[in-house]
């Protein structure tokens, strides 16, 4: 559904995420959360939800003779949610020690350095739960004024996959979705990417063994005609043990255990990302060893390179689309979020017609000097030695 930390006012950050939690404690027909998880527990099924910046996703995975008995369930929680005071006040502790948790892992934090860096002073930008005093703050009310915005039927996309006929599916579902209320939703906050005069770097103390970097550009949104082919760069650079950051940083320099590159997309604007793990006396030489890599793409790959990340795109879509819930989130967040929904054929069409002249053109477009965004978090006091690194990156 159309909810997320994108739609919310600063006022209101976290309300999207405090609200999905808040869904499975109770419904007039299942007065508990107990109640509403062992429906589907009893039955061997799985349930969860999960809340991003655009959208806010419910699911179940459960056996097909218990389809009808679990759609059910869903609806009524995403219908008749109770919404108690003294649900939100249990609720809000809650998720205070889940944002506790999660801030203290570094390499959480060095995400959010990295998307504070991207999107600076927005939506996009925040963490997506809010912060300890956001959610102090959010009443009840302000929950139940979201949950008429965004839990309305305009809102909502039910995405379906399984050993049923569209016939089986609309018999059971229509009869469920009549009278959903529909009352126009809060609109996405526009997205203000930063602006890019020079590099950057952001460090944060902690004292930890390693020290976790993250090597950032703004990347493109999700309907952007380039996304596959800015896919296709991500993997030959950093997916996988074949790609080149791999090879060199780990393999061939033993600096670090992991490291990988992504990219990630929204509607409108989308993220280019390194990650990695480094001990801290390497650091400097391992952000100056994946400067050369991002160099060295801009100048070409090979036939060969371009088939292997090209295979293994195809190859790990493949693999998603043989379970039923990754099948229903494909269709569904396209639904959603673009109003159309690409098919595994066509995407894979897409990656078939990416050249290698392409990545290098696409490398040398988004992989910019003055667009670098590093994030650090670990035992150091001072960034000057990661801003020094940096500077003698001369490529543009």
């Amino acid at each position: 559904m159309a909810s997320g930390s994108r739609y919310e006012e600063d006022e209101k950050a976290g309300v999207s995420h405090f609200l999905e939690h808040m869904v499975f404690k109770g419904t007039p027909r299942r007065p508990s959360a107990l109640e509403i998880s062992g429906s589907i527990e009893r039955v061997g099924g799985l349930m969860n939800a999960s809340t991003d910046r655009e959208i806010t996703s419910y699911w179940c995975k459960v056996a097909l003779p218990h389809f009808a008995d679990t759609l059910d369930v869903i609806v009524d929680m995403l219908r008749n949610p109770l919404l108690a005071q003294e649900e939100v006040e249990k609720e809000r502790g809650v998720i205070q020690e889940e944002l506790a948790m999660t801030n203290d892992y570094p390499d959480y934090r060095v995400s959010l350095l990295t998307d504070q860096m991207l999107w600076p002073d927005q939506p996009m930008g925040r963490d997506v739960g809010g912060t300890r005093e956001s959610v102090e703050s959010l009443s009840r009310d302000t929950m139940i004024d979201w949950f008429r915005h965004q839990y309305g039927a305009s809102s909502i996309v039910i995405s379906i996959a399984g050993g049923l006929s569209d016939d089986e599916v609309l018999a059971t579902l229509l009869p469920k979705l009549k009278q959903w209320p529909s009352n126009a939703p809060y609109n996405l906050q526009p997205t203000v990417n930063r602006n890019s005069k020079s590099h950057q770097a952001r460090l944060e103390y902690r004292e930890t063994e390693q020290a976790h970097l993250s090597i950032s550009f703004t990347g493109i949104g999700r309907s952007h005609p380039d996304r596959f082919r800015l896919d296709l760069m991500c993997a030959v650079l950093g997916e996988g043990m074949s790609s080149r950051l791999f090879l060199q940083v780990r393999e061939n320099l033993g600096l670090v255990y992991d490291i990988h590159s992504s990219a990630s997309h929204y509607s409108d604007t989308g993220s280019i990302v390194i990650d990695f793990g480094v001990d801290p006396a390497k650091a400097t030489l391992a952000v100056g060893t994946i400067l050369e890599e991002l160099d060295k793409i801009k100048q070409g790959v090979t036939e060969e390179e371009l088939h292997r990340a090209r295979e293994l795109l195809k190859g790990r879509l493949l693999l998603r689309m043989e379970d039923t819930r990754a099948l229903a989130a494909w269709s569904g967040v396209q639904e959603l979020l673009t109003n159309n929904i690409l098919s595994v054929a066509e995407v894979v069409d897409f990656l078939d017609a990416v050249q290698p002249n392409d990545i290098s053109t696409i490398a040398s477009r988004f992989l910019k000097r003055d667009e670098l965004n590093l994030a650090v978090v670990g035992p150091y006091q001072d960034i000057e030695p990661f801003k020094l690194a940096l500077s003698q990156w001369k490529s543009d």
